[in-house]
This record gives C-alpha cells, structure tokens and sequence, in this order.
C-alpha cells in the first residue's frame, strides 16, 4: 500500500497542475459556499503565494480540520447524487492536495467574530486554533511544491503563470456573472468586476467594451437545449485575438466537440484559416450530461452528443442568418437586434420578414420550392454601377452585391438538391462536344458524380474530350457550358487549403459560375426575385468565400460624414 503523502503528491498531481489550478479549485469552494465578493491575492504569479477571500457560509472548527483530509466533500453523500450535480467542486481531492505539497492555511466563521484556523505544511496539520473573522473563509497557499522540487522546475515565470491564471478567471467569472471579484498581482490590482446582468456586460468588462460591436446574440432552443450567448460576426473575424467560452449548465468546460460545432456554423462564411470568437451557454437536463469525467472538472461527456452539438450549430447559424450579421460601416458600432428566440424551433425561419426590420432569417423549406415566396415583402432596390442593389432601411442604407448574394442563394439551392437525389436538367437538342486541358479532365473525373447530380449529363468522348447532353437550368441566364469550363478550370487550379470540405467545393464553385456577374443589369423584377431569394437563405450576408455580401451604412454614419453629429 502507497504512503500517505505519496498517495497525497499523486493526487495533487492530478489536480494541481500551477498556480491557475489552485485558484481554479479555491475560487470554486468559494462560489459552492455561496460568496457573492471573493478577494484574491497572488506572488509571484502565485508561485509564492495565492489566498482567497470569501463572504460564503463558513466552516466550524470540526470541518474545517475535516476539510483538508482526502475525499472530504459535504456536496455529495451517495453515487445518485452525481447525476445532474449542480456544484463546482464534489471530489473531496481539493484542499488535500493543495495541502499535501504546499505550506497552507485555513481562516474560517460562520458567523462575524470567532472563528477557526488551521494550519498544515506538506499536508501535515501543524495547527488549530480560534481567529477571529467575518463570516466567510480565507485560504492561503504559500511556496508551492516547495516539498517537491521537481514540480517546482517545472513552473514558468511569473507573467505565464498569471496568464494561465487569467484565463481560469475569466471562465469563471464569465460562468458566474452574479459574483464581484477583486484579484491583485504583487500589491496591483489587475482585475475588479462588478456583478453583471448579462453575459454581454460581462464580456464586455473582460473582453472590453470596444469589442462588443463585433458580436451577435444567440439565443435559440431546440427541444430540451437551450444555446445562448455571443458569436463574433463573420466581417469580423480575424481583425483582433481570438477568445472562447464555453458554459454549460453554469460550468466553464473544454469541449473540442462543441467548438467545432460552432466553427461548422460559420461553413461557407469564413474565409479558410478564419475562426471566430464565442461566449456561449448551453442548458440542458442535469441527467443528459455528466460532469464527472475529469479530475479538474474541466470536461464533460454528453450521453446524447450529436444533438446537443447540431442543436448548438443551428443555433449559431441562426444568429449569422440576420441581417445584424453583415458588415457595418460604422464608428458608432450600433447593433441591429434580431428578435428574441422562439422555443422549440423547427426550423430557422422565426418570422416572416417585414420591411421595417428585415430580419434575413433563412428557411429550408423555400429552397424545397426552388423559389423564394412572393409574398416576402421587397423593398425598393436601385441598382448601383450595375453591381450592387441598394434599399433603405429603418437603421441606415443596406447594400447588397448581386454577384454574392446570387452566388449564396445558388449555393444553398444546388447543396439542398444534392441532398435531395440531384438537380433537374435539360436535355441539349445538339449535344456538345468540349476538349479539356489534362489538369480540367483529371478535375471531372474526380467530381463527375457530383457533376450529375448537378444535373449535368456528361460522356467521356476519347483522351480529355467530353460530351454534353444534359444541364442544370438555374436561372434563364444561365450559360451551362461556359459555367462548366471555368468550374473545372477553377477546381484543376485550387489544390490548397479550402473552408469547404468534399463536394461543397465543387458546388461553391459552380455557384459562383453561375451566379449574375457585375456589370449585368438587372431589370426590377429579376431584382425583386433575388432579393426574395436571399432572404430564403440560411447566410444571406455571406457570399461562399467568405466574403461580406450586404454592408450596412447608418444614419448615424451619414449624420456623422456629414457633420450633422
């Protein structure tokens, strides 16, 4: 059998990784014991000393001498009550560790005036005593891993180990908005927040509030899940640092899974390379997710991942589906709303559009008809330089570019019908004959299924020839054969990194040989049915590239250009 305090070092080795880790499991003691103003302290980036202060509950004296001893818990009595457990903290490892490689202390009341404290070094208790406390409880670390000097070599100075630090803290604080938290570094303060009403305030007082222009909200149920939060607008992305939450039942979390459920939202609306900045919060049933999977408590493990990660990614792309989502041209950074979420939500479309807020909700089932409603309402469009329709709206100038938005509504169309069995076409009364490039033959033989189920019919005819006997008929300007040369031209020449994964290349592609160039005019109804179109779209902002397909200009913009303001 294992010694006591190598039993001790292996568990703390478990749970105490650095300085960020003890703050981690301090600071969430804190929070299970009901604090609403936690104070802490750290040296040296907590190498040499972390102590946190809360107003929570307190201990007595028998469990403040209990609460350093192993798997002491008061959170949890029988296996049942791990499932759906609501508390941060329910192993009984915590203090233990920290204690066993650590010179440590406990000041502790339940009520103002006396108190306990008790002291331990290396995991041994040196100490009880009575002190004297406000109610709540202090816990002090000094000289980590001084009895383990191996450990020790392995921490990095001390603006690294703030900056894990740091990171611990945000996650918290951004999970637990309701709590003011004070920190200071060697004598500075580095961190005051105030409670919040909102995980925007929230992320505002950490993220900054300049920043906030930059993310839509999110809120969307589907079925018992509930997804809300931030997610950075696509035009946006790239432009400053990288920042992700992910929250769950009220517990920051690590979840490789959910991450690339919310980058798979942003599919077709990032340039390849790009990924987004998040704050998310996802509810769901206590007994759909099980948090006792990791000895930090870092991650969980959901008995019904699929739906939970597509229910996140619908909710993402709901948000990236509004008009708030495009491109502002603006110093004023004034957020567009979307409406509030509709519980139990079938599909994207939450409403039907209206002029005066145009929200461009996009709905699968119009592409089920080919054709956009005509009872959406359409706005009077110009069409500026032959490129870009313009319409005014209640916030400011919305600009549309044809080609994108064109390119974004053939995109979904052909991708819809694909899923569907493959897109009608036309039989050609004289079959044509094209000669292919080597590089352009190789391109249709790995795509040509994906070519029939575009609708094009097409027979090998000798080395790289082929044969046309068959198109697809998207719109009546279509130039089948000419839009099949440039997409293999363009498939034979990408061999790259791309943000689209298999045939959604190829569809991209072609959308965008197909799609109405600039310089094309366009007469009003054919203005009038692309319009309709786009707003049937789930990412009617976005072209497939990645690119910003509507800009939005605000009287506020205009008030400002023109000295009005």
């Amino acid at each position: 059998m294992l010694a006591s305090d190598v039993a001790d070092q292996i568990a703390a080795g478990e749970v105490v990784e650095r300085p960020a880790s003890v703050v981690k499991e301090l600071l969430e003691n804190a929070l299970d014991a009901g604090a609403t103003t936690v104070d802490i302290d750290l040296e040296e980036g907590g190498r040499r000393l972390v102590r946190v202060s809360d107003d929570g509950t307190g201990m007595d004296r028998d469990d403040a001498q209990l609460a350093i001893e192993r798997h002491a818990t008061s959170k949890i009595r029988t296996a049942a009550d791990l499932v759906g457990v609501r508390t941060f903290g329910f192993r009984g490892e915590a203090l233990s560790a920290i204690s066993s490689v650590s010179r440590f202390s406990v000041t502790t009341a339940t009520a103002d005036g006396a108190g306990t404290r008790v002291e331990a070094s290396g995991g041994s208790v040196r100490e009880v005593a009575e002190a004297a406390r406000r109610r709540g409880t202090t816990v002090a670390v000094e000289d980590l891993f001084f009895n383990t000097p191996a450990r020790a070599r392995f921490l990095r100075g001390t603006r690294s180990e703030w900056r894990a630090t740091s990171d611990v803290l945000v996650s918290i604080a951004l999970a637990r908005r309701d709590v003011r938290l004070r920190v200071t570094a060697d004598g500075k303060e580095v961190m005051a927040l105030a409670p919040a009403r909102s995980l925007r305030e929230r992320v505002a007082g950490l993220w900054g509030a300049s920043t906030m222009s930059r993310f839509l909200d999110v809120d969307t149920v589907t079925g018992p899940v509930r997804v809300t939060g931030l997610v950075e607008r696509p035009g946006d992305v790239g432009t400053a640092s990288r920042r992700t939450a992910l929250i769950v039942n009220g517990r920051s979390v690590r979840d490789h899974g959910l991450t690339r459920a919310v980058e798979g939202a942003y599919r077709t609306a990032l340039a390849a390379g790009l990924r987004p900045s998040f704050a998310l919060e996802i509810q769901l049933p206590g007994d759909a997710v099980d948090v006792n999977v990791h000895p930090a408590k870092a991650e969980v493990r959901f008995h019904d991942r699929w739906n939970i990660e597509r229910a996140v990614e619908r909710a993402v792309r709901r948000s990236l589906g509004i008009l708030d989502s495009a491109a502002l041209l603006s110093t004023g950074a004034r957020i567009w709303h979307a409406p509030q979420a509709t519980p139990d939500l079938p599909a994207p479309l939450a409403h039907p559009p209206t002029t005066a807020d145009m929200p461009f909700f996009g709905s699968r089932e119009h592409l089920d008809d080919e054709a956009a409603p005509l009872e959406i309402p359409v706005p009077p469009l110009v069409q500026l330089r032959r490129m870009y329709l313009m319409y005014e709206h209640d916030e400011g100038v919305v600009l549309i570019d044809q080609h994108s938005a064109h390119e974004r509504v053939l995109y979904e169309r052909f991708m819809q019908q694909m899923s569907n069995g493959g897109a009608p076409s036309q039989r050609l009364l004289l079959p044509e004959t094209l000669h292919l490039s080597p590089a352009d033959g190789e391109s249709l033989e790995a795509n040509r299924d994906a070519f029939n189920r575009l609708g094009f019919e097409l027979e090998s005819f000798g080395g790289h020839s082929v044969i046309v006997r068959a198109v697809p008929t998207p719109h009546r300007r279509f130039d089948a054969l000419r839009c099949l040369r440039e997409s293999l031209a363009t498939l034979s020449g990408d061999r790259g990194a791309t943000a689209h994964a298999g045939h959604e290349l190829l569809v991209a592609t072609v959308a965008c040989k197909a799609a109405v160039k600039a310089g094309e005019p366009l007469a009003p109804d054919e203005m009038q049915a692309l319009f309709r179109a786009l707003v049937s779209t789930t990412l009617p902002a976005h072209d497939v590239h990645g690119r910003s397909g509507i800009i939005r200009l605000t009287w506020d913009e205009l008030d400002r250009r023109f000295g009005r303001r």
